[in-house]
């Protein structure tokens, strides 16, 4: 009978040993899960990073300079946007969807000939110069992915207009001299607005397609477009923007399918002036309390 007692009592303990190591594995295994489960979350919540060269581009913010006027940082300060206390506030990463957001709203910052803030970078094709940029012979093209994630709404409920990209014309020194202007300042011969959720390009024509060269110098010679409006509404989502530049033409794309396109004598005759880029919030109201926020994931520029 003790033998038979110690046979079971053998047996007993043998199965709870046994028990025992298969609980031990899956806890073992259920631990293991879980710390795979927690490096892949690791994985998931890396930075994210927007697909933009700063190293040609200067900007400028609706913080004031030392003089009173707009903020202006070239590169390479530039690339110093994330640490950098004075663009912080305005030009800074959105690190979870991999975009360099924008931001803009009145200030008393404001630039040469315009009553308006922006938060906008302008293309440098030499790093620190202004004085070198190119004519629509040499050819230009310019592509952005963005999307608006926020803007304020004017008192008639409609939301605020930003100018989210353009070309901006530049009279060379000789140029300038000779029309006795005091700057280089020439008109941009395109603007492409984000208004009410849909994409709008306003250019310039020519008020006297007769004009002397000297007299297309002049910013009166030009005059305002009826502007162009496209079909497809992109609201607050991504979008891409294309803008393709040469002798005599431009063509701005919107997501690969729509095409305005601009092929005439003021295209032509344009060509007699130097031209630059620019990308980023250009807010278009002065309202109290209003505001814009662009959000850029991509932007490159070829020339």
């Amino acid at each position: 009978m003790k033998n038979f007692r110690k046979e079971i009592l053998g047996l007993l303990v043998i199965v709870f040993l046994s028990v025992n190591a298969t609980c031990q594995e899956k806890t073992s295994s259920a631990t293991d899960s879980s710390s795979k489960t927690e490096k892949k979350n690791k994985k998931k919540k890396k930075y994210k990073l927007p697909k933009i060269d700063l190293s040609h581009w200067s900007v400028t913010t609706p913080e004031r300079n030392a003089k009173g006027g707009a903020m202006n940082i070239e590169p390479p300060e530039i690339l110093n946007y994330a640490t950098d206390e004075r663009l912080i506030p305005y030009m800074y990463n959105d690190s979870v969807n991999g975009a360099l957001v924008f931001y803009s709203y009145p200030s008393d910052a404001t630039t040469a000939n315009t009553k308006y803030t922006r938060s906008e970078l302008r293309e440098q094709m030499v790093p620190g110069d202004n004085n070198t940029n190119w004519t629509f012979a040499d050819g230009a093209y310019m592509r952005g992915k963005l999307a608006m994630e926020d803007v304020s709404k004017g008192s008639d409920g409609k939301y605020h207009k930003v100018i989210i990209m353009q070309i901006h014309g530049r009279l060379t020194n000789e140029q300038r001299d000779l029309i006795g202007q005091k700057d280089n300042n020439a008109p941009p011969i395109l603007k492409i607005y984000w208004q009410d959720g849909k994409i709008r390009v306003k250019t310039k024509k020519l008020k006297n397609l007769s004009a002397t060269d000297e007299e297309l110098l002049h910013e009166d010679a030009w005059d305002d477009d009826e502007g162009h409006t496209f079909d497809q509404e992109v609201g607050f989502g991504k979008f891409i923007l294309e803008v393709k530049i040469s002798d005599g033409k431009m063509v701005v794309v919107l997501n690969k399918n729509e095409y305005a396109v601009y092929e005439d004598v003021s295209m032509r005759r344009w060509g007699i002036f130097e031209n630059y880029f620019k990308a980023g919030n250009y807010f278009q109201s002065r309202d109290e309390g209003a505001y814009a926020k662009v959000k850029y994931y991509e932007l490159e520029v070829k020339h």
